[in-house]
């Protein structure tokens, strides 16, 4: 794997983006972050960066929770192959997330072994 990918990572949680955003910007595999606060926010992300290979998703948000995003994008041909990993507190949304399309799965708090592990996986399954 030569390819390092992009990641949009999803939470309207200011300090969780900036902790997974310090986790990915160590990951060897890792070569930009673009960040949103809530599904939507990331859906115009998505519309304007066509670049992106990873997406990390927050459940529980507002404007546009993650179960809400998850539908939208596994609609859209252009996106629905972007592998998503659900990053939440409530550990009663993984089946709802894998129902929705979802790659993997992480209870937050974030460990940075954890979603290194994860991101490692998705780097070499897809690239």
């Amino acid at each position: 794997m030569n390819k390092k990918i992009n990641v949009l990572s999803v939470d309207d949680d200011f300090i969780n983006l900036k902790l997974v955003g310090s986790i990915l910007k160590r990951n060897e595999h890792v070569n930009s972050v673009i960040e949103a606060s809530n599904g939507l926010e990331a859906m115009e992300k998505l519309k304007t960066s066509s670049d992106i290979n990873l997406i990390l998703l927050d459940m529980v948000m507002p404007v546009m929770d993650g179960a809400k995003f998850l539908d939208t994008i596994s609609a859209q041909e252009e996106w629905k192959d972007i592998p998503v990993i659900v990053l939440t507190t409530d550990e009663t949304k993984k089946h709802e997330a894998f129902e929705k399309g979802a790659y993997d799965f992480i209870v937050k708090p974030v460990r940075e072994h954890i979603l290194n592990e994860k991101i490692d996986k998705v780097a070499e399954t897809f690239f």
